[in-house]
């Protein structure tokens, strides 16, 4: 009886080890793979030696993987072959002591031995390591560091042999293996996992919008970010430099200048005037420097270059006909990443956008497409159009009036379909409030949507 209480004790003492060991591969396992690695490299650039280690590790992903399952599959095997002889043998032989027929008492025991250990096992080798490690990646990563290269290093001619068995196999399926998991991100990646932090809270509703514009900026061209020609200030070549001062005075600190072509030919600056000693009478074609022309279809990030290659802040744009269509400045380029830049000329602060209640917004009509989808939280129709009023003309098919209600169908979105088979129906309303120039200059904006109804089973 004292022997099989001492094999009993002996086979949970063994099986106990083997779980923390089962365990610690677990841990391995996940928390190398967790791990952030920028932080790694931070770390590891600062000094910190296991995160030096843990940085090497986490380059032979393949490797490290091989390991960790090598060290869970023997660990899992041991299991087996201790609760059998040791814990279901001592139990079987307490149950003989009491007259249960000594089959039955072995068969008892092993299966009550086997249903202990395995319970155990998913408890404390399996589930704790794994939510442990996955909610403290970094400090498992470097706690586990030392004692996981040696063990890579000792094994590793046996986890090798593996590795490479399993790599054969691949390569007759046609499956070329990778040593290292990529751990980029490409830029569809960013884009969700700053709509997802956002969503949980993450992001306030500032960063947010700072780091969606600026994942859209390399996607956009001159014409999303110009000031069209219709609301540029131009001079003519003849305008004497008092005038250009008395108009800087009140409005703009430089101006494009346009021959008789309406073709650009130069810029005046603000500090050339200033810094002039010519008289208020001279013609400001004597101070006017070479203007930057770009086409209107060239990315934003061209153009910050090549205004930064020619030390300007204005760039004069033309279309495919070479006809001058606007400006752009270094303020609307930065617009185009942090919104809404108010300057010393800005008599008047006013937003783009206003939200009346979650589905009604008034919008000025240059507002940008992509600005109006942020606000309203779905995509429009594209097109042709920079704006929501090019929108609403395109739609029309000619120049909305004052007073104008028009109905755009919105198109499902892939999220539509996640909790349901039918996507919910979305219209935008739009109603001229305001005309200017013959386009519509203020908009007034509903979003509607129609849940399909749910089937009683």
């Amino acid at each position: 009886m004292l022997s099989a209480i001492l094999m009993i004790l002996a086979g949970f003492v063994v099986i106990g080890l083997i779980i923390v060991a089962n365990a610690y591969f677990v841990a391995q396992e996940f928390s190398f793979m967790s791990v952030d690695r920028t932080q790694l490299r931070q770390r590891a650039a600062n000094g910190d030696k296991p995160a030096e280690r843990a940085l090497k590790i986490t380059q032979k992903t393949s490797f490290m993987l091989s390991g960790a399952q090598l060290g869970i599959t023997i660990t899992g095997l041991l299991i087996g072959y201790v609760a059998e002889p040791l814990v279901g043998q001592g139990l079987g032989i307490l149950l003989g002591g009491v007259g249960v027929p000594t089959g039955v008492s072995v068969a008892v025991g092993t299966v009550t031995a086997l249903a202990v250990s395995t319970v155990l096992t998913m408890l404390f080798a399996e589930l704790f390591p794994k939510n442990y490690t996955i909610a403290a990646p970094m400090k498992t990563a470097l706690w586990l560091s030392a004692s996981t290269m040696w063990y890579l290093r000792l094994f590793g001619w046996l986890i090798h042999f593996f590795e490479y068995s399993s790599n054969a196999i691949l390569k007759v399926f046609g499956i070329e293996p990778v040593e290292d998991v990529d751990s980029s991100a490409t830029t569809d990646d960013l884009e969700s996992i700053v709509d997802a932090s956002h969503e949980a809270g993450d992001l306030d509703e500032d960063t947010y919008l700072v780091l969606d514009r600026l994942l859209d900026f390399p996607e956009h061209d001159v014409g999303h970010a110009m000031i069209p020609r219709s609301r540029v200030d131009v001079i003519e070549p003849e305008t004497t430099l008092g005038e250009v001062r008395e108009m800087m005075s009140e409005n703009h600190t430089r101006y494009p200048i346009i021959d008789d072509e309406h073709n650009p030919i130069g810029v005046v600056h603000l500090y050339d005037v200033l810094g002039s000693e010519l008289p208020p009478a001279t013609a400001a074609r004597e101070i006017m420097k070479e203007p930057v022309v770009v086409p209107e279809l060239m990315p934003l990030p061209d153009v910050v270059t090549e205004l930064r290659d020619a030390d300007e802040k204005l760039a004069c744009v033309i279309d495919e006909y070479g006809g001058f269509v606007g400006i752009v400045t270094m303020e609307d380029l930065a617009e185009e990443i942090l919104g809404d830049v108010t300057d010393e000329h800005d008599i008047e602060e006013t937003e783009e956008i206003t939200e009346q209640d979650e589905t009604h917004w008034l919008v000025d009509g240059d507002t940008p497409i992509d600005e109006v989808e942020r606000a309203i939280g779905h995509d429009l129709p594209e097109g042709d159009f920079e704006t929501v009023a090019g929108l609403l003309i395109a739609h029309a098919g000619t120049l909305p009036e004052e007073g104008e209600l028009h109905a755009i169908e919105l198109e499902a979105e892939p999220d539509d379909w996640v909790e349901g088979d039918e996507a919910p129906t979305r219209t935008l309303n739009v109603r001229v409030e305001e005309v200017d120039r013959h386009v519509p200059s203020v908009l007034a904006l509903e979003l509607i949507e129609e849940f399909p109804e749910e089937e009683d089973d």
